[in-house]
């Protein structure tokens, strides 16, 4: 049986030097020019988790809306998402946590709680880190 190939919709390209304590990031097509920092360090910069925090939560919303047009549901146009990421430490070992506090006022909370759960499957943030972090979805 062979294996379906994937088609390729997009590539990110990056070009890092330093780390998380002073680095610098850059995309290939020049959208990307960011100074990175440890959280807390006062020095100019982001940081991963940061980064992680704004794409991951921009993509669930996106899949919200797949999930929405599937269902012939309206999205009110003020939704939001917050995302918390967490840099943690358990013993020697780095960890992530995560929370996504989505904001879908106007909607029914079943119809809300329903799309919430259907974006988890479509969104590729979530589905990548699904049993490898501990994460949170909250409707507020």
């Amino acid at each position: 049986m062979t294996a379906q190939k994937t088609k390729v919709l997009y590539t990110a390209q990056t070009h890092t030097t330093g780390n998380r304590e002073n680095g610098v990031s850059r995309s290939s097509d020049g959208n990307l020019d960011i100074r990175l920092a440890l959280p807390g360090s006062g020095h100019p910069g982001t940081n991963p988790e940061q980064l992680f925090a704004a794409g991951w939560s921009a993509c669930f919303d996106g899949a919200i809306g797949i999930a929405a047009s599937k269902l012939r549901i309206d999205l009110p146009a003020d939704r939001a998402i917050d995302a918390e990421v967490d840099l943690g430490l358990n013993g020697a070992n780095f960890l992530l946590q995560a929370r996504l506090n989505v904001h879908l006022p106007g909607l029914d909370r079943e119809v809300a709680l329903s799309l919430v759960e259907a974006a988890q499957g479509i969104c590729p943030y979530s589905k990548a880190i699904r049993g490898n972090i501990d994460v949170e979805y909250n409707l507020i």
